[in-house]
């Protein structure tokens, strides 16, 4: 989530798919706020780190946008794993039923594959959670490969593994076995009646806030 990092293809002042998601966040939270509705906080690695159960306080809410700030400030750390499907099954159980769980992710992690992912999705479900997921994502490096027909050293951020490559050796076969990845969860999402919005960290908050919005009228009814 800390891609893309600063000395690589990050311009300055261009946000990572942390700092995109972390602002994303604390402006729900302060929405729900608005709404006097409680909100929560979970962050997980390979773990789940912190759970903050829902709650409508001030101070609860200034506890919350403090660990957020704490995450924009801590630095990226190349193989370090990350587990979404054990997370949520956790987070699935400690939350009330009938919940919004929001989650942000880029869904590259150390889980096992798609199928122990869609069970997790499952277990929510089957509290009757409703549940939007926005994929993070910079679009045009990680699904389109947009990089300089040069030598390139790519690093997995997850296990610190290397490869050295031209991206137009392998971008054409890459470019389809991301988007089979990606239409494969689009797919469960549609199955088990999730909300899958595509967050490209170029395009700004507004998918996110109309996506979220639309939701909440849904559920108004």
């Amino acid at each position: 989530m800390y891609f893309p990092v600063d000395g690589g293809n990050r311009a300055v002042g261009q946000r990572n798919k942390m700092d995109f998601s972390i602002h994303a966040a604390a402006a729900f939270m302060q929405l729900l706020k608005t709404q006097r509705d409680a909100s929560g906080l979970s962050i997980y690695n390979e773990k789940l780190e912190l759970h903050l159960p829902a709650k409508v306080a001030n101070s609860h809410l200034q506890l919350m946008t403090q660990k957020l700030d704490e995450l924009i400030d801590s630095k990226p750390t190349i193989a370090k794993s990350t587990n979404t499907v054990k997370a949520l099954h956790e987070i699935a159980e400690k939350i009330p039923r009938r919940s919004l769980v929001i989650l942000f992710s880029d869904f590259f992690d150390g889980s096992k594959g798609t199928e122990e992912l869609f069970l997790a999705l499952q277990h929510l479900r089957h509290n009757h959670h409703e549940i939007i997921i926005f994929n993070v994502t910079d679009k045009q490096f990680e699904y389109d490969l947009a990089f300089e027909n040069r030598p390139h050293t790519f690093v997995d951020m997850e296990t610190g593994e290397e490869v050295k490559l031209q991206s137009n050796q392998v971008k054409e076969y890459y470019v389809e076995q991301m988007q089979k990845f990606k239409e494969k969860i689009k797919m469960k999402c549609l199955q088990y009646k999730v909300d899958f919005v595509e967050a490209d960290i170029n395009k700004g908050f507004r998918p996110i806030l109309q996506n979220y919005l639309v939701k909440r009228s849904k559920m108004s009814r």
